[in-house]
């Protein structure tokens, strides 16, 4: 019997603040076992739910610099002032052994790993339903100062603008539905033809007389 074998995904979800893409990525990374996150870092300060390697690797500026300078990330970003940065190494490993794995970034970082890996990676945008329901999200978060939720809101216009350069769309009107739309999504991409790098394989031995 020939094993199909397959190369991992890169699969990106990118939303404003408070969309939902964090609590989507995490339910997905806790009911799929091929599916790993991507650990950013970022250099700014870790918030009172965060653990430091679980949710971000917590550097400071001047390490963050030096990993740029000898190209150690697939994609780096400033966000509201801090800097965030995807460390290429783990991800090329998981993806050489058929593990997926998933980007919780904005559309910059997306842009990016669309640019450095076009053939590996699948986006999702995730849509809030309405932008006052974005803002009571926020808010209801109560993690960051009303400041800070207010910068948020002004630059949701122009994440959603990027909206058009995702392969997937996904409205979250209800959190167990929008999970389930993206979920539908990966385990569709996993099965593209030109991803089963093992399938010549299994169709020659299928085609033996």
């Amino acid at each position: 019997m020939v094993e199909v074998t397959r190369r991992g995904l890169m699969f990106v979800l990118s939303s404003p603040s408070g969309a939902g893409k964090t609590t989507i990525a995490r339910r997905l990374l806790e009911s799929d076992d091929n599916l790993t996150l991507s650990i950013s870092a970022t250099t700014r300060s870790k918030r009172a739910s965060e653990v430091d390697g679980r949710d971000y690797v917590f550097i400071a500026k001047d390490k963050f610099d030096r990993m740029v300078e000898r190209g150690e990330f697939l994609e780096h970003a400033e966000v509201f002032g801090n800097f965030y940065g995807t460390p290429q190494d783990p991800v090329e490993e998981a993806l050489a052994g058929g593990k997926d794995v998933l980007f919780d970034i904005d559309w910059q970082g997306a842009k990016q790993l669309r640019e450095a890996r076009p053939s590996d990676v699948v986006s999702v945008f995730i849509l809030p339903p309405s932008r006052k329901e974005l803002e009571d999200r926020l808010r209801r978060r109560a993690e960051d100062p009303d400041d800070v939720v207010n910068a948020r809101m002004a630059k949701a216009s122009g994440e959603i603008g990027h909206w058009s350069e995702y392969s997937h769309i996904v409205v979250n009107r209800d959190v167990d539905a929008a999970i389930d739309e993206t979920r539908a999504i990966l385990n569709a991409a996993r099965l593209e033809r030109t991803r089963q790098t093992g399938l010549p394989g299994l169709v020659d031995e299928l085609l033996k007389e």
